[in-house]
This record gives structure tokens, C-alpha cells and sequence, in this order.
């Protein structure tokens, strides 16, 4: 056999997917953990399900923030501008007499409407800059909404429209609503960097002159992440609404949200999807631990933060995937040659 045809019979041989086999289990094994979290209401008292409603908030806040400066490139410290801005989208539109679960994803597309001017003036900085100024534009809505006396200026609003469902029901649909926005973040992240756009994001985080040159309209990538970033923070905004029954622009508009989106995916692991579902938990459960126990709380979260940064800068996932290979979303390609995986991008 010539060295043409024995490359050519090698070549037949190799197959590409979009999953490993691995990936395949996970995910089933994945589905049956989403449809378990469904049926707990249930199966366990409302205490754990209003607790988890909690994590499922930090898991979506996480995931879009994630999506936004692990695979956009964009380190944004001013997200809190669309949890609060979600927030009283909820508030207002349930004056007005819609249904409060209804009032969250409409809430979700006022964020996404008042990303678009916002993000004109936004992408007018660069890097640290960047930073800097989406926490003004932050606080320039905090303080915009003070103002408004129809949303409780700076004392804050109860919510209205819940008062004839019953408590039972209310905490059951507060946390499938929650559920359904986590599962939604990462579902939506997976989808989205599975395709063009998720390929021309990640490009552009590489190098943004060469993906340019490359043919990628380099503004119009960033603005996509940038409206879908705000929007899925202003869905977690609408449920922090319905779970809590009221708002408080100082904090509902707090760069704490912030600090807790980048503590969460900088331990998980930023540029994986897996990260922030990982940071997430782990976060939780310091929380719960850790929570009465004053500044020594805040002293080891500081820690972790930090002992992550300097030891391991893949974070958690980073070192799973490193030791293990394991990928739950993938969104490169798998080489197949005869029997097992040769490559992975």
C-alpha cells in the first residue's frame, strides 16, 4: 500500500463529534438531576426549597457573567445595574396589574432594551476603564430610581399581585421559576457557544485585532453577550423580586452582586461552562457554614478567592478537566481515530 492510500484509509477511520462519550452519560445523568430538583417541592419542606432558590440565583448571576468575560472578554463590574433594573421592571409592571411570574421574563427584555443604549456609551472604554465604568453607569441607575417617587424613591417597594396565591404555591413557583432559570442560563450558554457566535466571542477574547481581521464583526459579538448577559441578570433580578416580596434600590443595585458573580466564577473556573455551576455550590456552601460567624466569613471567602487566583488559574473545573479531561458541555471537537479520542479542541 502507496503512503497516499494508507493516509487515506487513516483519514476514513477518523471521526469528529461535538461530544465525547463521557459528555453523553453526564449529560443524562444531568437530566436526571434537573428533574429531581423539579419534583422537590414535593418531596421536602418549603425551608430547603426557599433556600435553593438562593443558589439557583447566584448559579444564573454566575453563568452570565461568566458568559460575558470568560468567552466575551468583557470584565464588567456594573452588572448589578440590570438585577435592579429587572428588579423594578417587576415592581412596576405588577402595579399595572400584570402577574408577578408573568413580570420576570418581561423584565428580562426591558434589561435587554435598556442594554442598548447603555452599551453605546459602555463600549466606548477599553479594559480596566471598562471595568470602572459600568459600575458608574451602576450607580447611575441606583440613582435614577431613588428618584422616582411611583417605585418607593429610596426606601424601596413591596410587590403587588401575590397576595391571593397561597403560601404554599407562592414558594413552589418561586423556586421553579428559579429552576428554570438556571437550567436556562446554562442551557443557553451551551447553545450560544456551540455556534457561530460562540466561536466569533471566543476569538475575540483571543485577540481582538485578529478576529477582526479574520472578518468578524468584532462589535457586534460583544454587544450580543452584552444584551444576553443583561437580560438573564435581569431575570434573576425579577426572582429575587417574587422570592423576597419587595426591593431596596441600595441593594438590589450593591456591587456585592458583582463581587459574588466574580468570586463564584474566578473558583470555578472562568471560561467554562462548568465553572460557575461549580463556584456556585461551593460558594453556597461556605455561605451556609459560614454565614454566622461574622468577619471571619468574609476573611476565608477572601482566602479561597485569593488562593485560587495564585494556585489555580483554570479554578476548580480547570483542575478537574486537567486531571480528568471530563466535559459536561462541550463545545469544541472531538477526533476519533479507530477506537478512542486523540484530540480535543
Amino acid at each position: 500500500m502507496t503512503l497516499s492510500q494508507t493516509l487515506i484509509a487513516r483519514a476514513a477511520q477518523v471521526r469528529v463529534s461535538r461530544a465525547a462519550r463521557s459528555s453523553k452519560v453526564s449529560g443524562a445523568a444531568m437530566a436526571l438531576i434537573a428533574v429531581v430538583l423539579a419534583a422537590l417541592p414535593f418531596l421536602v419542606f418549603s425551608t430547603v426549597t426557599d433556600t435553593l432558590v438562593n443558589l439557583f440565583v447566584l448559579i444564573a448571576l454566575a453563568s452570565m457573567w461568566n458568559l460575558l468575560a470568560g468567552f466575551g472578554g468583557l470584565v464588567s463590574v456594573g452588572q448589578q445595574a440590570y438585577i435592579g433594573i429587572g428588579a423594578y421592571s417587576v415592581i412596576a409592571l405588577a402595579d399595572q396589574g400584570v402577574q408577578p411570574y408573568l413580570a420576570v421574563p418581561l423584565g428580562a427584555l426591558t434589561c435587554a432594551l435598556f442594554a442598548v443604549p447603555t452599551s453605546w456609551l459602555a463600549f466606548r472604554l477599553r479594559g480596566d476603564y471598562f471595568a470602572v465604568g459600568t459600575w458608574v453607569i451602576a450607580e447611575v441607575y441606583r440613582l435614577l430610581v431613588v428618584r422616582i417617587d411611583g417605585v418607593g424613591g429610596g426606601s424601596g417597594k413591596g410587590l403587588a399581585g401575590m397576595s391571593g396565591i397561597d403560601q404554599t404555591l407562592r414558594g413552589a413557583l418561586t423556586y421553579w421559576i428559579a429552576l428554570a432559570l438556571a437550567l436556562a442560563t446554562i442551557g443557553g450558554c451551551y447553545l450560544l457557544l456551540r455556534g457561530r457566535l460562540g466561536l466569533s466571542l471566543m476569538a475575540v477574547r483571543d485577540e481582538e485585532t485578529a478576529a477582526g481581521s479574520a472578518g468578524i464583526d468584532v462589535t457586534r459579538a460583544k454587544r450580543l453577550v452584552y444584551l444576553i448577559s443583561a437580560a438573564g441578570c435581569g431575570a434573576a433580578g425579577g426572582v429575587i423580586t417574587v422570592s423576597s416580596l419587595s426591593v431596596n434600590p441600595d441593594s438590589i443595585f450593591s456591587v456585592q452582586w458583582s463581587a459574588y458573580m466574580i468570586f463564584i466564577v474566578v473558583i470555578g473556573g472562568i471560561g467554562y461552562i462548568e465553572g460557575p455551576l461549580l463556584g456556585a455550590l461551593v460558594f453556597f456552601g461556605l455561605q451556609q457554614v459560614l454565614a454566622d460567624h461574622g468577619s471571619w466569613y468574609l476573611v476565608l471567602l477572601g482566602a479561597v478567592g485569593i488562593a485560587t487566583a495564585l494556585w489555580l488559574p483554570g479554578g476548580l473545573w480547570g483542575l478537574v478537566r486537567d486531571r480528568t479531561g471530563l466535559s459536561l458541555f462541550p463545545v469544541g471537537y472531538h477526533v476519533r481515530d479507530g477506537g478512542g479520542d486523540v484530540a480535543s479542541r
